[in-house]
């Protein structure tokens, strides 16, 4: 079915039936700039035969696009229902840390306790872990070090590695987990 000026809008991809598939770039009254992959053209929809490449449903005489409709109705349910979305699952977090909390308390008892979510904590030791592994890039791959300075070098990050042992508590994964190999 051909379409109407109204329905259309821009970001909507369209098929002509000579220039192919093209993406609505502008509207006027009657007109649309649609990019085609050969080139920009302005169409009088109607009279061009433009269809829709893209699903649509109408509902109470709007068009829209059917993806955008199910989208924007589907958050609307979640929303309603109070449902949200369960992103406090870590990944290579191991299950029985989840959602937990890591609390600091001080020898000193008039001081309040700091707790921080175990995910934030573990996220912390993550980066330093894959900041030493860029440091290791960077070092192996300097042609302005000699041998020497980065065996050195590698020496202190390998103790850091050693350090960082005592949080392998944390990791689902065996080989996520800090060695100093």
């Amino acid at each position: 079915m051909p379409l109407n000026i109204q329905s259309l809008h821009i970001g909507m991809r369209v098929l002509h039936p000579r220039y192919g598939v093209g993406v609505v770039k502008a509207l006027t009254e009657h007109t649309a700039d649609v990019a085609f992959d050969d080139a920009p053209r302005t169409l009088a929809p109607e009279t061009s035969g433009l269809t829709s490449a893209e699903p649509t449903a109408a509902v109470t005489e709007l068009q829209v696009p059917l993806e955008q409709l199910i989208r924007e109705t589907a958050q609307s349910v979640v929303d309603a229902l109070g449902f949200q979305k369960d992103d406090s699952i870590v990944e290579g977090l191991a299950n029985r840390w989840q959602r937990g909390n890591l609390i600091m308390q001080s020898a000193d008892t008039s001081l309040q306790p700091k707790e921080v979510p175990i995910e934030t904590f573990f996220h912390k030791i993550v980066m330093i872990r894959n900041n030493l592994r860029v440091l290791e890039q960077k070092l192996n791959a300097s042609d302005k070090l000699s041998d020497a300075d980065k065996f050195d070098v590698q020496q202190y990050i390998t103790r850091c590695y050693g350090s960082l042992t005592t949080f392998n508590i944390l990791f689902k994964n065996k080989e996520d987990q800090f060695r100093t190999s």
